[in-house]
């Protein structure tokens, strides 16, 4: 069995105009038994409780994407109280992006901080998002004492340096369909290397569609041609691979195995 452990099914089932049952159905023909339907901002998050409400087999995150503008400001208490829900098993999507981003970017920052506080308050993972910001990711992490409750380094697409710093402050890292493109070849290193326990596989779908789909929009059951481009990297069976990325999973996000 699969995990599919960061997913966007709002965004797939608006954009594409498929009903969340195919979607799931298609996920578990392919042997996905869960998904983490990760939060973006807080305008989308009550709609997007909404939808996966009555499916058990999907999580949920609540967060504000680290280059969202122009959309409600995540507090501390208000991450708090959202994060009550059983549903909630992670803190995100948060973090740094430097990449689309122009001028002071404190305010990247100062959200970022606010995400962390909140997971430490109630005890729950990060979801972290960096792109051109690993530094400044790591420094904040350390600072606000981020590794009292771990996380994932999600859709992972820096080197091994930085893969090795985030699990020394108890991250896990998420390997998406980025990880099968051929110009990744430092990435697939980092692949090579993570310890099984420290482990994750994704889509982030709509987005990244993993060869052989690459260009189409993304969906939870295609994590599988991730976990198998995985297990023919490192060189063992997709049924191992599967196994310990689950059972990270459901260690990670508790919640989830319950």
């Amino acid at each position: 069995m699969l995990v599919d452990s960061h997913c966007h099914l709002d965004m797939l089932c608006a954009q594409q105009q498929l009903d969340i049952a195919d979607v799931i159905a298609e996920a578990k023909e392919q042997a996905v038994e869960h998904m983490l339907c990760v939060s973006v901002s807080l305008e989308r998050f009550a709609p997007m409780m909404e939808l996966i409400e009555p499916w058990p087999q999907v999580s949920a995150s609540v967060g504000v994407h680290p280059d969202g503008r122009d959309v409600e400001e995540p507090g501390v208490e208000r991450l708090v109280a959202l994060a009550q829900s059983g549903r909630i098993v992670a803190i995100g999507e948060t973090g740094l992006d430097y990449f689309r981003s122009e001028g002071d970017l404190e305010w990247q920052r100062e959200r970022f901080r606010c995400h962390i506080r909140a997971a430490r308050q109630v005890g729950k993972p990060l979801i972290v998002h960096t792109r051109a910001a690993r530094e400044d990711t790591l420094a904040i992490l350390r600072e606000e004492q981020a590794g009292e409750v771990g996380g994932v380094m999600h859709c992972f697409t820096e080197d091994w340096d930085t893969a090795r710093a985030a699990m020394d402050l108890g991250f896990h890292i998420s390997f998406s369909g980025i990880v099968t493109f051929k110009n990744a070849v430092d990435l697939k290193d980092v692949a090579r290397k993570v310890p099984a326990e420290r482990m994750l596989v994704e889509t982030d779908s709509p987005y990244l569609a993993p060869v052989p789909r690459r260009g189409k929009p993304n969906r939870p059951a295609w994590v599988r041609h991730v976990a198998e481009y995985l297990a023919e990297l490192r060189g063992e069976p997709l049924e191992r691979l599967a196994d310990y990325t689950t059972r990270n999973f459901h260690r990670l996000f508790s919640p989830a195995a319950r």
